[in-house]
């Protein structure tokens, strides 16, 4: 069996399209190599819709109160673990992925894939925050570690112990216990999911304080 796990925290504007993305690439991978695939949310903490849009579709939902995404992740894991999964995908609510996201990383024969991410409506975004973007993207380590597009086998999770507690980052530290660990990791740059280009952060240092950052920046050189 085939796990996903989504930590979601008041995403009431995103999760629609999101669980429709997953349904589609939880279908198409079962459809074609013959395996089940679990969908697990873990709504940490949420005030919104959230709850009511998850229950229109055919996931599993977990409810918690801890307010930290690392700790999501590790419990949306663990359930699916308990009920034998061999692969762990994980994704943000935020995120869209594509059709054949889980066979993008589970044919590649290895112990974890880091994906790539694009930011949605990328033409929208004024035009220094895109600059700004790529020139962070340019100057940074090739070898990005996105939690939106993750994907490890259940023996090299559970050897390295899992998420950590963390609100932020939560996805490095585990690749790089993986990589402490002598476990191989593929970094799939081909294989991507649309991530919105929102600036109001979820997770502290996260992609949206990012993005937040470089408008802000953009904005003073403006004299704003």
């Amino acid at each position: 069996m085939i796990g996903i796990v989504v930590p979601v925290h008041n995403e009431q504007d995103y999760l629609h399209r999101c669980l429709q993305a997953l349904t589609a690439a939880a279908e198409h991978f079962s459809r074609t190599q013959r395996e089940t695939v679990e969908i697990v949310l873990v709504l940490d903490a949420c005030t919104d819709d959230s709850a009511a849009i998850a229950a229109t579709f055919p996931v599993q939902v977990i409810e918690v109160e801890h307010a930290n995404v690392g700790m999501a992740r590790h419990i949306g894991a663990d359930w699916l673990l308990e009920r034998g999964a061999r692969w762990l995908a994980f994704t943000d609510a935020d995120s869209e992925v594509s059709q054949d996201w889980l066979s993008s990383q589970c044919d590649l024969e290895c112990d974890a894939v880091c994906g790539n991410i694009r930011l949605a409506q990328w033409s929208k975004l004024p035009a220094v925050q895109r600059k700004r973007y790529l020139a962070h993207l340019r100057g940074s380590d090739p070898q990005r570690i996105y939690g939106a597009n993750l994907g490890v086998c259940a023996n090299a999770y559970r050897a390295v112990g899992g998420f950590e507690p963390r609100r932020s980052h939560e996805d490095v530290h585990l690749v790089r216990a993986l990589q402490a660990g002598g476990f191989r990791i593929v970094w799939n740059a081909a294989s991507y999911v649309l991530t919105s280009a929102r600036s109001t952060a979820r997770a502290p240092e996260g992609l949206g304080a990012l993005l937040q950052s470089l408008e802000a920046r953009g904005m003073e050189q403006e004299g704003l």
